[in-house]
């Protein structure tokens, strides 16, 4: 099982699905060419070039079967490898060579028991392994919950075992690892496993030795994530933030894992819209060309130019021209077009710097040369419809479900146009192995179609994984969709300014203004304004609406950023207090190692060492708020250690008489461990608070 052994099966399963999508391309094109040339040969030999399609369909369909088969044998046999270097290389760390990693337990733990189920009942194929956390510390750390899944397999072979037999076969044949100090079956044949201290131990210490939380080892890819996507001329307001703060967490956690990121910000750039701003701008500023327009206000230009359109047919007959205009790459009108752009651009950015957002912008005008060439390749390969005069395009099963608009009756695009584009231009030039968007959950089915479409025309294929990351609707303290008294909807940038506001009369309330410099005060109120902001939203399940509620979010007890923040600030203090730094930490672990001897240490360490195990529940399902409540179960963990474990002693003179250096090096973890979790949130810690 050598690391050259586990390359060459991964050669041979890519080979595999290289030939079977070649196969799928040319039963697409026979397809094609059967529906291109049976109305012509229809009277003359029908039958017969059915037959022989037929034939040759059935052929290929059965050679693209034996290929999934053996590819479906390969891919186990690679997972099988794989699991088997990760368990090498954690055998290693822990028994003492140089590995500063953090493993995934739950992998681990999957990986020795898959062998052991294996090699007890070589007559399951693929048996079922489950692992989970324990429930109650009593029974065990984690517990292997696959017997009773095993039980009902085995009858239906005619073998009849209990639980008890089963778990037993299964306990026996767990081969020795340094990660469990021993295994218990319990009733129903759950079997408990009990970790070690001495692992944990050794990876929380190397943690600290090296400096930093080097992220688990996993395969890299190429991810291509849309998100935010306001449109141009009008302000970003409460509806992009969720888009925005998901977004960019999860292009945070992925970059941090190691895969390469594309970060797209698809702004809505192009359109009808476009041809009443610019015939606005010829009217208020017919110097434009010369002199740049001073559009301070972009929002009110945009309502004069929507009430203009609205009420005056010339300005509409001139609005229609100018769209005509800047699809034919008119100069002037695209001079026009870029100025409006840049002032939206601008604006955008400042609430980006802001909430410290990193994007790509890659807006529907990038996309219309790539439209023109997508529909000539659709309608060439068969898969564009007539309809009532549009153009529209089915699913992988045609006739069923909503169909694509490709081409409206006039002639032009859609947000479906471009959006099929862009699959094609993420996966072709950018090699985008992974696409996700990150919208509204009302745009769900839009994008299943989209995914679908995309895998019948073959530019996406079973190599690559389409995401769509959607989320509920942000409520006002009524229940209702969040908006300002007026009713309007929130602006983004007020809604910032609004928590600055509150964060500062929050600090000066605990009278912080008294003892911070105005330089540290003003970094603490953006550092709870904006973490605070962020975590209310990441906090929640995504999937579901939530209440936005400043007094909830800045209270400084509970699941709230503001309590976090604290926290951590205060974990820090504690090696203050002590004068020592945190280059002393990492130059002590030479000669000492990390304590956890108490019940409280070892409850916070097993919680520390879980951390992989979060980062790739959040890459399978993309819901972030496991690592916020991932983060608040380490800050109530410290709180019960250092309730119960001195680090610091001192005398009543307030003189330092003892320094627990085991302890101290694990509020060290702890911090590094935080520290690493709040920068995959976007939030911005500060030294003093």
């Amino acid at each position: 099982m050598s690391v050259s052994n586990l390359e060459s099966f991964q050669k041979r399963a890519e080979a595999a699905e290289n030939e079977i999508e070649i196969l799928k391309k040319e039963i697409a094109s026979i397809n094609s060419l059967l529906a291109e040339n049976v109305a012509k040969k229809l009277k003359n030999d029908s039958s017969k070039l059915s037959h022989q399609i037929e034939d040759l369909k059935d052929n290929l369909t059965g050679e693209v079967e034996k290929l999934q088969q053996e590819n479906a044998k390969l891919k186990h046999r690679v997972a099988i490898l794989v699991r088997a270097v990760e368990s090498y290389r954690g055998n290693s760390s822990s028994s003492g060579s140089n590995m500063n990693v953090l493993i995934s337990i739950s992998e681990e733990l999957n990986n020795i028991f898959e062998k052991a189920i294996n090699a007890a009942f070589p007559e399951i194929p693929d048996p079922p392994i489950v692992i989970a956390p324990a429930g109650n510390p009593k029974f065990g750390d984690y517990q292997c919950n696959s017997v009773m899944a095993l039980r009902k397999l085995l009858e239906e072979q005619g073998k009849k075992l209990s639980p008890q037999e089963i778990a037993n076969e299964i306990v026996a044949k767990c081969s020795s690892s340094p990660l469990i100090e021993k295994l218990e079956i319990a009733k129903a044949g759950f079997i408990n496993i009990f970790l070690k201290r001495d692992y944990g131990i050794t990876s929380l210490t190397n943690l600290v030795k090296v400096g930093k939380v080097l992220a688990p080892n996993c395969r890299k890819k190429k991810v291509v994530i849309d998100f935010s996507s306001p449109n141009i001329a009008k302000e970003m307001h409460v509806g992009h933030l969720r888009s925005t703060i998901i977004g960019d967490s999860i292009a945070r956690l992925l970059e941090y894992l190691g895969h390469d990121v594309l970060r797209i910000n698809h702004i809505g750039d192009w359109g009808t819209q476009f041809g009443m701003l610019i015939a606005h701008l010829q009217d208020k500023f017919p110097n434009y060309l010369n002199v740049s327009p001073p559009i301070s206000d972009l929002q009110s230009f945009y309502k004069e130019s929507k009430k203009r359109f609205d009420e005056e047919q010339e300005f509409k007959v001139r609005a229609y021209n100018c769209v005509v205009k800047l699809q034919a790459f008119d100069p002037d009108i695209i001079k026009a077009w870029q100025l409006i752009c840049d002032v939206s651009r601008k604006e955008f950015q400042n609430l980006y710097s802001r909430l410290d957002i990193r994007l790509t912008e890659r807006g529907e005008s990038f996309y219309q040369k790539r439209m023109e060439t997508l529909v000539k390749e659709l309608e060439i390969r068969g898969f564009l419809e007539e309809d009532e005069g549009r153009k529209i395009m089915w699913g992988e099963n045609p006739g069923s479900g909503i169909p694509l608009t490709i081409v409206k009756s006039d002639g032009g695009f859609t947000y479906d146009t471009s959006d099929m584009a862009a699959i094609k231009q993420r996966i072709e030039e950018e090699r985008g192995d992974w696409l996700i968007y990150v919208t509204d959950a009302g745009q769900s089915v839009h994008f299943q179609t989209i995914e679908s479409c995309a895998k019948r025309s073959s530019i996406l294929t079973s190599r690559h994984r389409m995401s769509h990351v959607g989320f509920g609707v942000v409520l006002g303290e009524d229940k209702k969709k969040f908006k300002t008294r007026s009713g309007e909807t929130v602006k983004l940038s007020e809604l910032l300014d609004e928590g600055l506001n509150r964060a500062l009369q929050k600090l000066k309330e605990k009278e912080r203004d008294k003892i911070l410099t105005p330089e540290e005060l003003q970094l603490a109120q953006e550092s709870i304004a904006y973490g605070c902001i962020k975590y209310a939203d990441l906090c929640h399940n995504r999937n579901l609406e939530y209440v936005f509620s400043f007094d909830k979010m800045l209270e400084d007890k509970g699941n709230t950023a503001v309590y976090l923040l604290y926290a951590l600030t205060r974990i820090r203090s504690i090696a203050r207090t002590a004068n020592v730094t945190r280059e002393q930490l990492k130059n002590t672990v030479e000669t000492t190692a990390i304590t956890l001897e108490h019940e409280k240490e070892w409850k916070l360490g097993k919680i520390l060492l879980r951390f992989p195990d979060i980062l790739f529940k959040i890459t399978n399902d993309l819901c972030l708020h496991s690592l916020c409540e991932y983060c608040y179960e380490i800050a109530c963990a410290f709180t019960e250690f250092y309730d119960k474990c001195y680090c610091v002693e001192k005398n009543k003179a307030g003189e330092i008489v003892k320094i627990n250096m085991g302890r101290l090096l694990l509020t060290e973890a702890t911090a590094m461990i935080l520290e690493q979790c709040f920068s995959l949130l976007g939030l911005k810690p500060v030294e003093k608070m």
